[in-house]
């Protein structure tokens, strides 16, 4: 609705004074382009022009625009190695001179990746369109005829050294983000490698007074799958979810557990339970499923494939299969040969080994040489060969392992 004031408008009504206020983002903003400009006079300007008198006038126009950080060159011979040598902030280039013409520079700077973000800007005295359409399909920044108007010329440098600086906020910005987040994602991951840690060695100190056989074995399955040429990221992954090959021991009754006698066969079979259970704490995928899996022993890719994450997965995979054997022998699933997961094969071999050379209480610790008369003797039927020979390979280390986190 329109209101107009005449001489009828009661005389009484005060006057309310109208203050714009500036919003304080704007104010922001205006402080920062501000910064900006102040910090672009630092900037370094390379001047390339065979005419001495041309880079004189562009020079003294820029001081008096408070620009003091200059390089000039009037042999165009060699500019974009100097260029780049100098790494300047803004280059003003002519097009026409005898050696190397500006055009010519243009097209080689486009193959140094270091000079990319660089404006160049052309001053020329040609009027020719197809010149000046050819040095911006070069990558010009922008394209002055001579002579040159001050106030343009200081215009068009201030705005391309803002771009510029733009651009480079930008990029730092970018690092710094990608930085904190590569550290959010190492924090991450740490807590997630000790909560798995916690999570196995509560499993193992029910029948290991430290808990340190679930370490030893991770870490002898790094070596093993490091051995055997496997992916770095899988054999940092297998030195996890090795520890967890025993997880399934919680749902074990002690009587059974800690028995330091030979198991009846009734108890035997609640001891090999400890498979499935750990598969169903690290994968409790439907029972339809695992009776599938049961029929159809020929496609190891179906070991649980609907958790999300990798590292569960495998840890899965070994809880389910480490006591399967080479011969088809091994429970719970009866697997044979390359349908038993590598996996669950290298952590057979690791897990072996630990259990013959460390004391329990219903035997003394073997020696190295006694294990691995055992284990060979079982090359072939128990273990995968190949998988036992990079282990055998690689005993020095084991050893090194396991005096270092030796139970004692």
């Amino acid at each position: 609705m329109d209101i107009q004031l005449n001489s009828s408008t009661p005389a009484h009504i005060p006057a309310v004074p109208v203050v714009f206020h500036q919003p304080q983002s704007l104010l922001s903003l205006e402080a920062t382009r501000a910064a900006a400009i102040e910090r672009i006079k630092q900037s370094k300007i390379m001047i390339i022009d065979d005419e001495q008198l041309v880079i004189k006038v562009v020079r003294r126009f820029l001081q008096s625009e408070g620009y003091e950080n200059f390089v000039t060159l009037t042999h165009s011979s060699g500019a974009v190695e100097r260029i780049e040598q100098e790494q300047p902030d803004v280059v003003l280039l002519d097009v026409m001179m005898p050696e190397v013409s500006g055009l010519d520079i243009l097209r080689e700077r486009q193959r140094v990746p270091s000079l990319q973000l660089t404006p160049f800007i052309i001053l020329s005295g040609s009027q020719d369109l197809e010149v000046k359409q050819e040095a911006l399909e070069h990558g010009a920044t922008d394209f002055l005829g001579k002579p040159v108007e001050k106030i343009e010329l200081s215009l068009r440098i201030k705005n391309s050294l803002l771009l510029k600086q733009q651009y480079k906020d930008l990029e730092t910005h970018a690092h710094e983000l990608e930085q904190e987040v590569m550290e959010r994602t190492r924090q991450l991951e740490r807590s997630r490698e000790q909560i798995l840690q916690c999570l196995a060695r509560a499993a193992e100190y029910r029948d290991n007074e430290t808990g340190r056989h679930v370490v030893r074995v991770g870490k002898y399955a790094r070596v093993v799958a490091e051995r055997l040429g496997l992916p770095k990221e899988f054999c940092g992954q297998i030195e996890l979810a090795a520890q967890l090959h025993d997880l399934g021991k919680i749902g074990i009754p002690d009587a059974i557990l800690l028995n330091p006698g030979k198991l009846t066969e009734e108890e035997f079979a609640v001891m090999k339970r400890h498979c499935e259970i750990g598969r169903e704490i690290l994968d409790p995928f439907a029972a339809d499923e695992m009776e599938a899996l049961r029929q159809n022993k020929s496609d190891p890719a179906r070991l649980p494939s609907n958790i999300r994450s990798p590292l569960l997965v495998l840890a899965a995979k070994i809880a389910q299969t480490h006591h399967e054997k080479w011969d088809g022998t091994g429970y719970p699933l009866g697997l044979k040969g390359e349908q038993i997961p590598i996996e669950g094969r290298i952590t057979s071999v690791s897990d072996v080994y630990d259990a013959l050379c460390s004391v329990r209480p219903y035997k003394e610790g073997f020696s190295v040489e006694q294990a691995l008369r055992i284990m060979l003797a079982e090359r072939g039927t128990r273990f995968d060969p190949k998988v036992l020979d990079a282990f055998v390979d690689q005993i020095p280390r084991i050893e090194k392992i396991r005096k270092a986190y030796s139970d004692g």
